[in-house]
């Protein structure tokens, strides 16, 4: 159980982080009726909305492949899953989620913007903020799409192809026992990726049909403040 209470204390501090950049400064435009923010502060918490998303994404991967593992050759879960493993992975997810939240910010500093400039959202949102540049977003829109495709598509393609053979291995234990005991293991960690990829989906599925700003910021609360504050309440259970 070590490298999965590993994984859930990095999930914890990711999940604290990434409520922690949207949700104080959403109480304080509520409380004082002012809905401003300066430029730098706007960055800023683009930069860190991306770089704790972005590693809740990994991390999400990570435990995932430590499920799989673990069902799928349980005699040897100590001997891979490793404390050097475990770091390495971990580090990775953070490195990685670090680089791409910078590489963004700095093709969106390379933008000029009109003065005044008003962002339909609760938050500096990276998408809102290309929209409403008053120069070229070709490049920005290039990287956007891929980094959204090989670090959003690829996550979640690790986790399909986990859960495929977790499947897999389950549906051969020939106990019903042993089955339910297989997917109970899997149970949270499975419920917090569909809450995760559903609401994000959602959003994206809503701003798409409806073109509507409010309903999409609205829709972005269930990822951005709901979600992480179930994912402890779902382990804890």
């Amino acid at each position: 159980h070590s490298p999965m209470y590993f994984l859930l204390c990095n999930l914890s501090l990711a999940d604290i982080c990434f409520t922690s950049t949207t949700v104080p400064k959403m109480l304080v435009n509520i409380q004082t009726h002012s809905k401003a923010i300066t430029y730098e502060g706007c960055i800023s918490q683009m930069y860190f909305f991306l770089l704790f998303a972005l590693s809740d994404d990994f991390l999400l991967t990570v435990m995932a492949y430590d499920r799989f593992v673990a069902i799928c050759h349980p005699l040897h879960y100590t001997v891979i899953m490793n404390p050097r493993l475990c770091g390495l992975l971990v580090l990775l997810s953070w490195i990685m989620s670090v680089l791409d939240s910078l590489l963004q910010c700095l093709m969106v500093l390379r933008l000029s913007f009109c003065p005044n400039l008003e962002i339909p959202h609760f938050l500096c949102e990276l998408k809102q903020m290309t929209q409403h540049a008053c120069s070229d977003t070709f490049l920005n829109n290039i990287v956007i799409y891929l980094a959204t495709g090989l670090l959003g598509g690829g996550p979640l393609a690790g986790i399909l192809y986990s859960y495929s053979k977790i499947v897999s291995s389950i549906r051969a234990i020939p106990s019903a026992q042993g089955k339910y005991k297989a997917f109970s293991t899997c149970a949270p960690h499975l419920s917090v990726v569909s809450l995760f990829y559903g609401t994000s989906l959602g959003v994206y599925l809503s701003s798409a049909a409806t073109h509507s700003s409010q309903s999409s910021a609205v829709a972005s609360v269930m990822y951005t403040v709901v979600t992480p504050m179930l994912n402890p309440i779902i382990y804890t259970l």
